[in-house]
Formats: structure tokens, sequence, C-alpha cells
């Protein structure tokens, strides 16, 4: 991995007329900013179909990508869709977060709109069949949701629940239009991420990629392969998945999703996780592969636990499967998130491996004044080096909420200058610290403070709307980053 720098700022945070950020001409202007910058990758969150709490890491299908984030422009310039509907349609008032619930409703509506205007092409034909292996079955497992009023495929009539033979035969008969319909969406979605990568990859911008590392419990993964999952008779999780108590959580954190059948998995030649690495790997040109630590030993709660404290640590699949993924897909650009708790085991399969790891500037401050690997004077080459990721405070709401003892051994480790903000200083750091790879949220070359968060872990409302203002990508701020991008052979 040569020195390089990128910012991370997901699709959704985009400035666009439609309440949302899309794969339209301000995915593209950003494209040109960055690369007017000095960056070499951009950085986005999960594109899957976004389910519980509007989360990217609790999607709807592994494979699948989230209609919300599609430009309708394109739609129009397609002939498919008018543009006074697209004008007249309500996004939501308030242009600094997204507004789910009105973006949805309106945009799908647009999109059956688009569907009634469009006609089978060579594309969308060849789409069906190459993608075949998971659109059939998220096809199939969306337009039952929509019949079913939007409940957990575990609540749908027991026959389809359990995908009894003559049932999925029914239902695709009576469904077809709905499943032809959803296959539609996942073309243009498709079809529009293709064209954005490619233009990104010609502006020499490189997109890395995120996999969560479990899937939700209500998704088409599971209801379609619940063999390869820890579910009972009633395909209810037996154990969730979580952390344990720590230093941030005295009851841990408790996120619910299944756990895998590991030991069907291997039966399988780990086959669904090739399938999946792979689909990722035509997609971004990297990837980051969320709590890399469940590889090695993942936590397991009981279900119906109300929090994390009763879990038990299991031993993971480790090296067999990143093997299985070398011999199949060959050499995958992937940075491993081992940020938490990490035993020895699990640095050594980083080791093993040779993923890049993660640092993160905004942990080395400490009320005691420790020294810790979380500085930038200890990052390995081999590392991908943030001042914060999605789920942290912005660096100036960490500058205004942390400890007194903690904010003075920041400023006096970054050495603000004359004239330079914070949370400016802590770009340079990362820039100046021996990681290939730095990575700096859009928020904090902004300067933002607690607005613009993304996430809060733990918590359910409220997160994942944050989106940039029209007009902030300035001259100034590109030349400064391309400034600091050069001082540092980035």
């Amino acid at each position: 991995m040569k020195r390089s720098c990128g910012i991370l700022m997901h699709i959704s945070s985009l400035p666009s007329p439609y309440g949302i950020g899309t794969f339209g001409k301000e995915a593209e202007r950003f494209a040109d900013w960055l690369k007017s910058a000095g960056q070499k990758y951009w950085q986005v969150l999960p594109i899957g179909p976004t389910g519980y709490a509007d989360s990217p890491y609790q999607p709807f299908s592994s494979f699948a990508g989230n209609p919300l984030l599609i430009d309708l422009d394109d739609l129009v310039e397609s002939g498919w869709l008018a543009k006074s509907s697209v004008d007249d349609a309500d996004y939501g008032a308030d242009p600094t977060f997204v507004d789910f619930d009105k973006v949805s409703r309106s945009k799908m509506a647009l999109l059956r709109e688009a569907f009634a205007g469009f006609t089978d092409d060579v594309g969308y034909t060849s789409f069906v069949i190459d993608e075949q292996d998971w659109l059939e079955d998220y096809a199939l497992f969306t337009a039952l949701k929509s019949k079913f009023g939007s409940k957990p495929y575990t609540q749908w009539d027991e026959d389809i629940k359990m995908r009894k033979p003559e049932a999925l035969k029914r239902w695709r008969e009576e469904l077809s239009e709905e499943i032809k319909f959803v296959k539609f969406v996942q073309y243009v979605f498709w079809r529009q991420w293709d064209r954005f990568h490619r233009y990104c990859n010609k502006n020499g911008i490189q997109l890395i990629g995120d996999i969560p590392i479990y899937v939700s419990p209500d998704c088409a993964d599971v209801w379609a392969q619940p063999e390869l999952f820890e579910l009972n008779e009633k395909h209810e999780p037996k154990r969730v998945a979580g952390v344990p108590p720590d230093y941030f959580s005295k009851t841990g954190q408790l996120w619910g999703n299944p756990l895998y059948n590991w030991q069907e998995m291997h039966k399988t030649g780990y086959k669904w996780w090739l399938q999946r690495i792979g689909k990722a790997q035509e997609s971004f040109d990297m990837l980051r592969i969320d709590h890399f630590r469940a590889f090695d030993t993942y936590y397991a709660i009981p279900a119906g636990e109300l929090t994390a404290e009763r879990g038990v640590w299991e031993k993971g699949p480790g090296m067999e499967l990143f093997n299985a993924v070398k011999n199949d897909l060959g050499d995958v650009n992937i940075i491993a998130e081992d940020l938490g708790d990490i035993f020895e085991s699990v640095k050594k399969l980083l080791r093993d491996t040779g993923f890049p790891g993660m640092r993160v500037l905004q942990f080395g401050f400490n009320a005691e004044h420790t020294d810790n690997d979380h500085l930038p004077h200890n990052y390995p080459a081999n590392c991908c080096a943030y001042t914060g990721t999605h789920d942290n405070s912005t660096i100036m709401e960490w500058l205004r909420e942390a400890d007194p003892r903690a904010k003075a051994m920041a400023k006096s480790y970054v050495d603000q200058r004359l004239f330079e903000r914070f949370n400016m200083a802590c770009v340079r750091t990362v820039y100046a610290s021996p990681a290939a790879l730095a990575i700096i949220p859009m928020q904090d070359i902004l300067g933002l403070g607690k607005e613009a968060r993304m996430n809060v872990p733990s918590t359910v409302g409220g997160n994942w709307k944050w989106r940039m203002l029209p007009g902030k990508l300035s001259a100034a701020k590109a030349e400064k980053l391309r400034a600091l991008a050069e001082t540092y052979f980035r």
C-alpha cells in the first residue's frame, strides 16, 4: 500500500435537491474536489438497502444496493420519469439532515413511476441473468415484505417463512410484477454505481467500501439460507452478536444480529463469504471489514438477554476463511477494523493475513497521559489512520466534551500552529504519521461539531442523518489539503 490519503463520507451525506445524497452530479463534483485536494481515496459506509433504524449496518441484503441512493435526474434523462414528478415530491425541508421517512416515501413512489415507463432492454436482461444467485431471493424477499406489511419474515405465513417449494412457486407467480419492480430498482442502482465508480477511477480516486461483519436478523440472506446461521426451529437466533462490558459501556453492547454457523460455512467451503467479498470486490477498489476480530474470536450472547453481560467468547474460522478467499478471489485489498479490546490471537490473525489495521487519533488522548497504540508515533506503516470514524464524535465535538486532562494532552501533542484550527492540526498530525493510509471524515475537514455526528453506537433513532451543505467544497480547503498531502508525501 503506497503512502496516500483520502476522505470518509457516505453517499447519503452529499448535498442534493432530493433530500439525500445520490450517485448524481454532486457525487461527481465531490470526486473532482477530492482530486483537486490531492486525495486518492473516498471511503463510504455500507451501500445495502437500509432496514432497522436506517442503519447501513443492518441491511436487508448483503448483495443488494440501497434504492434511496439512486440518482433521479438519470431516470428523467432516460425518459422513464417526468421532471415535474421529481420536482413536486416532498423530500423534507432541512438540507442539513436526511428525513428518511419522507425521502423513502417519495423516492419509492418515483421509482414505481419510472418502472411504469421502463421497457426491458438488453442491459436489464443481462443484469438479471448475471446476478441471479442473490437477486432472485432478494427480489422475492422484498416483494413478500411489502405484501406482509413490512413485518419481519419470521412473522410471515408459515409455509413461505419456511420456504416450502409450493409456497415459493405460488408467491413467485402472484407477486411477479412486484418482483420485476425490485429487480428493475437493483438494475438501476448497479448501473448507476458502475458509472459512478468508473468516473471516480478515471479521476484517480479509489473507492473504499465497508462490509458489516454481521447481517440483520430480518434479511434476505437469513431467510434464503437459514442453515448458515445459529437459528432455532422458528428461525429465531439462538444466540446473538455484541461485545462485552468495557470502558465505554458497563453492560456491553447488545447488537442482536444472528451469529454464523461456522461449521456449516466450513462445509460449503465458505461459499457465501466468497460470494459476498467477491461482489464487494467488483464494486470497490478496497474493502474495510467491520469488527474483524470476530473472525478470530466472537462474542456470543444467549438470545433474550437484555444486556451483553452474560456472553461467552467463541472461536471463529481464522485463516481458513482468508486462505479460501485468496484461493478463490486472489489478493483482495482489505482494511481490518481491529478496534476495541483485542486478544493476542486477533493480532496474530491480522499479522498472518497481512491486512492493515486501523488507528484512531481521538483514542490516543487520555486523562492519564499514557502512551498507547493510537498515538501517531506508534503507528505501523501497514495501517489506516483516522482522526475519528463514523461511530465517534467529530474531532471538534470531542474537543468541547473531553476530559480537560485529555484535552491538554491533545493540544500539546498536535502542537497547534498560529491561526491553525484544532481540526486541521489533527489532520496534519495524522498525515505526518508513519501510517501508509490516512483517512479523514469530511466533518473533521470542515471542522464541524456535534450537529454533524453520524452515529452514536448503542442508540436507536437520530443516527446516519448528517448531510453536507452545498457550497462547502471550497478551492481554499482543497488547496490546504493538497499542500498537506504534498508536504507529507501522500
